[in-house]
């Protein structure tokens, strides 16, 4: 079926908003019409009111948690809260029970998210067997597959041997290794950032270089072999140092930061909820300030979430005891939109450039662009809508968020995957 979105306000190659009727045939964008000129009328119409249509956002580190923590998510809930949020292509992580380091677990979450029909969904893979860091898995059958990448997202992956087999064979099938940068022998018992939040309780800090120690070795490690590294959740003013340092000098390093790391410090947790506790932790507001700067000036690449859902009664255990991760599929647009946009620390364009046109470039995605003939992966958003972040509307099956209660503006309104409405607010 033909859709015709009148009345868009779409952002042009300047960063500017100009008005345009999108029309949407067989899945792609097949005409961009001037909003002066007159739009067709055959089709199914859709008035967008002059909100804001971006191409479709992309989420390269989400946790669906399927197979094995049906409790916490499944392909089809997360792909919901995805759709819900404004994302139409996510990158799921394979720290699920069985590990994704098979083809035929590869193949099982690309069978669920076939079946849910909603988002599209990448899956990673293992590097290690079990996630255990200690036998490789077959990264070559895992491409075959349909694996997009390696990583052992969750653990660090502590032998530098291992990892640089795995880079190896990784540039070798032009695949990039994505890293969760943590060396274990400094995190063993702790459950915060080290800092004032961890002696006030009484409680064990990770420090920085528990994550800065994996990106210098991971860093060149990379430049030895070639392969295209990727660091996850950036959250230390080391590692963006040491990822600005290493682009300056030509190696193949990307990286992510998520929207908790670029908005809250250890000073902002109230007290002992474990929806404050994340893996990396909240760390010190120069370390904020190192994201923001690394984000704004490219250090940094991409948005991503990191969602992590996880369920109440595990959430309840408290900061000692309860697992890391916070949800961040709904919430995040408008959580950077009203921080950095709303006030003019930033432009519209590049919010949307990091969290689109970015992780597409980098991961070399068919996505990400509002062009003719590009996938009809597309965002509809009420930059004027203002609500507070309910938990218990969410369409994740996760509620654990920090965010709870915030008053934001820029809700997505309604979201399409190759042309078709995979969620709008009525739902």
């Amino acid at each position: 079926m033909t859709v015709i979105i009148r009345n868009a306000s779409v952002l042009n190659k300047e960063g500017l908003l100009e008005r345009k009727h999108i029309v949407l045939e067989e899945g792609v964008i097949s005409a961009l019409i001037d909003g002066n000129e007159a739009a067709p009328e055959a089709g199914e119409i859709i008035d967008a009111e002059g909100k804001l249509l971006i191409p479709g956002l992309i989420d390269m580190h989400v946790h669906l948690r399927e197979p094995g923590f049906e409790h916490k998510e499944t392909v089809e809930t997360g792909s919901r809260s995805a759709a819900k949020g404004g994302f139409t292509t996510i990158a799921c992580m394979p720290n699920t029970r069985p590990v994704t380091d098979t083809p035929e677990i590869v193949q099982f979450v690309k069978d669920k998210a076939r079946e849910a029909g909603l988002v599209k969904v990448l899956p990673y893979a293992a590097i290690t067997k079990n996630e255990l860091g200690r036998e490789l898995t077959d990264f070559a059958a895992l491409k075959e597959a349909g694996a997009i990448g390696y990583t052992d997202d969750g653990v660090g992956v502590q032998s530098a041997q291992m990892m640089k087999d795995a880079m190896n064979i990784a540039a070798a099938l032009d695949m990039p290794v994505i890293a969760h940068c943590e060396d274990n022998s400094l995190v063993e018992g702790c459950c915060v950032a080290e800092g004032e939040f961890a002696r006030k309780h009484g409680l064990k800090g990770i420090p920085n270089e528990s994550e800065a120690i994996h990106v210098g070795r991971d860093i060149l490690l990379a430049e030895a072999t070639g392969v295209h590294y990727h660091v996850c959740h950036v959250s230390t003013e080391q590692s963006v140092r040491l990822i600005r340092q290493a682009k300056e000098i030509g190696i193949k390093v990307t990286a992510e930061v998520c929207p908790h790391h670029l908005l809250l410090s250890e000073e902002d947790i109230p007290g002992l909820d474990a929806n404050w506790k994340m893996n990396p932790p909240l760390r010190s507001r120069r370390d904020v300030e190192a994201c923001i700067e690394g984000l704004l000036d490219g250090t940094l690449d991409m948005i991503v979430t990191d969602h992590a859902p996880h369920s109440e009664e595990e959430k309840a255990k408290g900061m000692q005891l309860a697992p890391f991760g916070i949800v961040g599929f709904e919430t995040a647009f408008p959580l950077l939109y009203t921080a950095f946009v709303a006030t003019g620390k930033w432009d519209l364009s590049l919010l949307v450039q990091r969290m689109t046109a970015d992780p597409a470039r980098v991961f070399r995605l068919n996505t990400g662009v509002m062009d003719i003939g590009s996938p009809a992966d597309l965002t509809l958003i009420d930059l004027e809508q203002e609500k507070e972040v309910d938990p218990g509307s969410f369409a994740s099956k996760g509620r654990n968020t920090p965010f709870g209660g915030w008053k934001l503006k820029g809700w997505p309104v309604m979201t399409w995957v190759d042309g078709k409405a995979v969620w709008t607010e009525k739902n």
